[in-house]
């Protein structure tokens, strides 16, 4: 198996690295979050985010401050080159997907397509 381009690999912002440390601190499970690309939505795919105990064998990792975001190789695919963020607004807080791949998104930011 070949590994990914590190430039390929999705990274994380300040912001989403310090919320996931948090989360995972209040949840007693290590900073690890996992991003998958899943079919439906409203454009053609959606972004997953949970929290993983430990990254697979195949993933694709990146590390910001201690804190990882992996990557299964299909979703790798979709979202190579992206960055995570985590943003707080009047309308909620959410982690957010910067998708160089994405042709188009929908209103909400959780959706896209090729």
């Amino acid at each position: 198996m070949t590994m990914p381009d590190a430039a390929a690999i999705p990274t994380l912002t300040d912001g989403a690295a310090r919320r996931v440390a948090a989360i995972a601190a209040r949840q007693h499970k290590p900073a690890i979050l996992r991003l998958a690309v899943d079919g439906g939505g409203c454009s053609g795919f959606q972004y997953r985010f949970e929290l993983a105990d430990a990254p697979a064998a195949d993933d694709a990792v990146s590390e910001h401050d201690g804190v990882r975001l992996v990557v299964d190789p299909v979703s790798l695919d979709l979202i190579a080159g992206a960055s995570v963020d985590y943003v707080e607004s009047l309308g909620g807080a959410a982690f957010r997907v910067t998708n160089p791949q994405a042709a188009s998104g929908c209103g909400c930011g959780s959706s896209f397509g090729i």
